[in-house]
């Protein structure tokens, strides 16, 4: 009865060391019981364990079938034997014969114990894969438990038994950690390894990046802004490419926050990156413009089949867009997704293109087109025309006014056509400002200084994120201004007026 209630008071810690269920547990220790059993008996032993917490007592029976003659002992006993215990039995008959803890071996105890440590890691493993599988991109706090050859083994707060490791590639080499310091990292991977699932973790990730955002940033949380596409180039800069799904949110402000609080709470996690953002665009070409930021594009030519971008800029902008070593154009082309080249005005009219630089002016002839079909509009679907002319919507005036919960209400318009119609009808009835961009930008004091200074040697001048060293940043306020164009109208552009450009 003793070593009944010393394990009983084994599980009772184990339930709150391990955050198992107590009745999964009963599970493993009958399973534990039975190997001890088996181990004693033989493979073929049947028992009944029940246990009984309040009393703190384990009751154990073995089960043997009555027969003429024994030829399995530990599932079958004579009917000599079954009768020297009760003259009634008879054959066919099981007999119940109770077992004593104090029976079992140091060899079946030991082989109880290896039972349940090995179902309860099994428990373990499973719980950690059934966590985590699901929970890739997002943030994990925890502290460094030791450093192993440059990688990090974290301990995390809210799983401790969850083995968690910062390999090195994922690691800003900016970042000195020691052990028993607070560390936060996003969750890139869960690895499978003989030893059960592995947590890989990264602050290197653009995912990284991502998550904090979505920490400082209620509108993300809330799924009102959405940060759909990003390029990081780690301990350097970052850029990212926010969009609304609520036309009365900002998503630029809503990442920068009043006066840059948010963007800045990212920066100080991120070690003083530089971080740009700017509006997400379905259209590639005004994507493309956006991304090169804070560089002024005169001119965008996109050729769909090859996924290429042609860029044209001001002498004055050429530096600026292509960056310190390529930054600028490098991470502009991660973000887009697109192949970008970047021409100067004066390389672009030495090889002789017939394609102008600038659109022609306008003239007192009245635009053909003012009121287009659907059908002739740049960038519309056919099979979305189809839908919309099934609904009795033929022509731009038709749909000028529908707001993105109209197009859903439309059999056959999903919610990415649906952005991508707003953001066409946006394009055609918004003039563009060429002097912004269209862009967001965070920038101090010292940023504007030292991007003058950057331009002259060729390099990048982001005025677009914040300074990534901190000693060209002194004690300056973060402004955050965001540049919008006008909302005044203008004529919709057709497919023919757009070639004309």
């Amino acid at each position: 009865m003793a070593a009944s209630v010393e394990i009983l008071t084994a599980i009772r810690e184990l339930t709150n060391s391990k955050q198992i269920d107590r009745t999964e547990l009963h599970g493993l220790l009958e399973d534990g019981i039975n190997a001890a059993l088996a181990k004693k008996h033989g493979p073929t032993v049947q028992a009944e364990v029940s246990i009984d917490e309040n009393k703190g007592a384990i009751k154990i029976v073995l089960l043997k079938t009555v027969v003429e003659e024994v030829t399995d002992p530990a599932s079958q006993i004579s009917l000599e034997e079954a009768r020297f215990e009760d003259a009634e039995f008879q054959v066919g008959d099981q007999m119940e014969i109770p077992v004593d803890f104090a029976e079992f071996g140091r060899t079946a105890v030991q082989a109880a114990k290896q039972r349940i440590i090995q179902r309860v890691r099994e428990g373990e493993r499973s719980k950690i894969r059934d966590e985590f599988s699901s929970r890739v991109g997002d943030l994990l706090s925890g502290e460094v438990q030791q450093i192993e050859r440059g990688k990090l083994v974290i301990m995390l707060n809210k799983f401790r038994e969850a083995e968690a490791i910062i390999p090195y590639r994922e690691q800003n080499h900016r970042e000195h950690f020691h052990q028993g310091d607070p560390i936060r990292a996003v969750l890139k991977r869960v690895e499978e390894t003989p030893k059960g699932p592995r947590l890989v973790l990264s602050r290197a990730d653009a995912l990284f990046v991502k998550a904090l955002f979505k920490l400082e940033v209620p509108e993300i949380q809330q799924n009102l802004v959405e940060i759909r596409a990003s390029a990081r180039e780690v301990g350097s800069r970052t850029k990212i490419a926010v969009f609304s799904r609520d036309d009365s949110v900002d998503p630029v402000g809503a990442c920068v926050g009043l006066k840059g609080s948010r963007v800045q709470a990212v920066v100080n996690e991120l070690g003083g990156e530089r971080i740009d953002i700017v509006p997400w665009s379905a259209d590639p070409e005004r994507f493309a413009k956006l991304a090169l930021a804070p560089a002024r594009v005169a001119r965008v030519f996109s050729d769909p089949a090859t996924k290429t971008i042609q860029a044209i800029v001001d002498e004055d902008q050429l530096s600026l867009a292509i960056g310190r070593n390529g930054q600028n154009v490098r991470l502009a082309s991660e973000l887009t997704e697109w192949k970008i080249e970047l021409y100067s005005s004066r390389e672009w009219m030495e090889r002789g293109t017939d394609q102008p630089i600038f659109a022609p002016l306008p003239t007192d002839e009245p635009v053909s087109g003012v009121n287009p079909r659907l059908a002739d509009i740049e960038g519309m679907q056919p099979a979305t025309v189809a839908v919309l002319e099934e609904a009795g919507y033929k022509t731009l005036d038709d749909i000028i006014d529908l707001e993105r919960e109209d197009f859903l209400r439309l059999p056959g318009i999903a919610p990415e056509e649906a952005d991508r119609l707003m953001a066409i009808i946006n394009e055609l009835t918004t003039d563009e400002a060429p002097e912004t961009g269209e862009e967001a930008v965070v920038t101090t004091e010292a940023d504007v200084e030292a991007s003058s200074e950057m331009a002259s040697e060729g390099g990048s001048a982001a005025l677009g994120g914040i300074a990534a060293a901190p000693d060209l940043v002194p004690e300056t306020e973060v402004k955050a201004e965001v540049t919008k164009p006008e909302g005044k109208k203008k004529e919709p552009k057709t497919k023919e007026a757009k070639k004309t450009e």
